[in-house]
């Protein structure tokens, strides 16, 4: 009887193998219109950063600070840092492209992945993403693992084209999680 609960299971997971790794390599799977790069930016050069942003991410499901300014063509430095005791990620893309992935994450808790747009850090633990903004617009980050996405573990980057910040800036409070526009 336990075989024929077991057979979809593993129909589906091979349906996922053929298919649903390729967010583990998005630079180079997704199809058209799902590349990261694509939508906000590139991976960025240890040697080219201009500025570094801590974060903090912790189990109230939340970032600190959840709002990021940058400019067109910036290179920043991410330095997360969990003081969770949960495992937390930070994950850079579209809209889009994290609501797949974390319905993905939802079916498939325990899926590893490791790309340049996103860091998994242990509780206690601090990891990195360095990331260029090469268009102007927003873009999301967000924490992967699942329920989190939906808890609402997620922030923004603003990217200014041409140097100056978009209207309407938006502010942090002191502790970096409201944000009040002019």
């Amino acid at each position: 009887m336990n075989h024929y609960r077991t057979l979809p299971m593993l129909i589906g997971a091979a349906s996922f193998l053929s298919s649903g790794l390729a967010l583990a390599d998005d630079r180079h799977r997704h199809p058209a219109g799902h590349h990261a790069s694509d939508a906000m930016g590139q991976p960025g050069k240890p040697s080219e950063v201009q500025r570094t942003v801590a974060v903090d991410m912790g189990d109230a499901m939340r970032f600190t600070p959840d709002r990021v300014q940058a400019k067109q063509g910036e290179t920043i430095r991410f330095v997360v840092r969990n003081t969770g005791k949960l495992k937390h990620e930070f994950v850079l893309g579209t809209e889009a492209t994290l609501k797949e992935h974390a319905a993905l994450m939802q079916k498939f808790p325990d899926m590893e992945h490791a790309d340049e747009n996103m860091v998994t850090v242990a509780p206690g633990q601090t990891g990195e993403v360095t990331w260029k903004f090469t268009r102007a617009g927003t873009t999301v980050f967000a924490c992967l693992q699942p329920g989190h996405y939906e808890a609402g573990m997620r922030g923004q980057v603003h990217i200014s084209g041409t140097g100056t910040p978009p209207a309407k800036d938006a502010h942090h409070s002191s502790q970096g999680d409201q944000v009040r526009n002019q």
